[in-house]
Formats: C-alpha cells, structure tokens, sequence
C-alpha cells in the first residue's frame, strides 16, 4: 500500500496521521517519513485498513488500543548515538 492509500484509509478512521502515531505511541516523525517510501510496511497498511473499516462499522477503537497500554517505542537513531559515546 502506498502512503497516500494508507492516509486514505486513516481518514476513512477519523485519523490524521499524527493521531495514528500518537494511538500507537510511535515517533509521529516515523509516521509521516513514510511518505518518502514506496510502500508503508504491512503491518501498519493493516491496521489503518482495520481502523478504518471498524470506524464504517461503529465499533470504538480508541477505548480498545488505549486499554491496551503501549509503550512508546525508543528512537533507534538516539540509542546508536548515546551507545557511540559511550
């Protein structure tokens, strides 16, 4: 899936994709990088693709990911570089 399709379908689930990234506690800069790739990975094409069809359904996702209590994940580039200096 390509970015456009991919915020596409966020859209269709009420989502910018700033709130995505905030929803899944990813880095909101890994998100809108995508644009820059040919394809967005799967996993991420899939769950805008379930968001999207579960807002068409009325199903409330936020309460169910929100329960869910993620954690943000560490930026990679900041590990390496605390790690070269170290």
């Amino acid at each position: 899936m390509n970015y456009e399709e991919f915020t596409r379908n966020l859209g269709k689930a009420g989502l910018t994709s700033k709130s995505f990234a905030d929803l899944l506690k990813y880095n909101r800069n890994s998100i809108t990088n995508l644009s820059k790739k040919d394809e967005v990975p799967k996993h991420l094409a899939i769950i805008a693709v379930l968001l999207g069809e579960m807002k068409d359904k009325g199903v409330e996702f936020e309460p169910l990911i929100e329960k869910m209590d993620l954690q943000a994940l560490k930026a990679r580039g900041k590990e390496i570089q605390k790690s070269l200096k170290d």
